[in-house]
């Protein structure tokens, strides 16, 4: 990442009030890993879509204070909303996808439970995903952290995206996609399970009771990781968000 260094704050309210302080986990990381020091040029975010241009103007012991100078719009979010929702998977697999997600510019990941996953999600864990969101954020030069929602079942999620336009449910034995992905135009919500997959009631509760469509990613059976990243990045670049 180059340029100036980016950091989420809360309760902005420039220009009436042009003083704020960073504190928690983004001081540790400016003061402890970035070395921040003042006079430092550095960006603010809300998740407003605003990116706050500031100096640094003193560093204690638990915070640091910064002066914003001006606001701009950031230029970098999709155009288009497109939500990821993705089975819970073993390990740090599902870090890994949040942050690949990020950087390909969703606005929304939900993580679900369904009946083959076996791995499971608690607050920290909860928590521990939105960082990896907000730090990718962050260095993919994004002004808006794609805000990480957890549901104990499949259903939950699938009902979640009843606001999108198209919604795409990538399974192993679908045998065919439903549309042709390639000509996609608006709200996007894709589907993709954990390493177990899919049953054949889920499949089928998710296209009769959701109206999803069938996706399918070719004639190889792919990690659920890979799956979600591939299936993400033909997504946005049919969306037009990578040309």
């Amino acid at each position: 990442m180059s340029g100036a260094r980016r950091f989420f704050v809360t309760d902005i309210n420039y220009p009436a009030v042009a003083e704020v302080e960073i504190s928690g986990d983004e001081f540790v990381h400016a003061k402890t890993v970035l070395r921040v020091e003042e006079g430092a040029e550095i960006i603010l975010l809300d998740n407003s879509g605003s990116e706050y241009s500031a100096i640094v103007t003193s560093i204690g012991k638990h915070s640091l204070s910064a002066h914003i100078t001006g606001v701009n719009v950031g230029s970098r979010e999709a155009q288009t909303p497109v939500c990821l929702l993705i089975g819970a998977l073993k390990g740090d697999k599902t870090e890994l996808v949040v942050q690949k997600a990020t950087e390909l510019g969703v606005s929304k990941i939900c993580v679900f439970s369904s009946r083959y996953c076996s791995a499971y999600i608690n607050d920290n864990k909860l928590e521990r995903l939105n960082r990896v969101a907000r730090e990718a954020t962050k260095q993919c030069l994004r002004s808006v952290a794609p805000e990480v929602t957890y549901f104990p079942t499949l259903e939950g999620a699938l009902a979640s995206a009843s606001e999108y336009k198209n919604k795409l449910f990538a399974c192993e034995f679908a045998g065919y996609s439903d549309g042709d992905i390639s000509r996609l135009s608006g709200s996007t919500a894709v589907v993709v399970g954990s390493e177990g997959g899919f049953s054949e009631e889920e499949f089928a509760l998710a296209r009769q009771k959701y109206s999803f469509s069938s996706l399918t990613l070719g004639k190889r059976i792919l990690r659920a990781e890979t799956a979600a990243i591939a299936a993400l990045s033909i997504v946005m670049f049919s969306l037009g968000e990578l040309k």
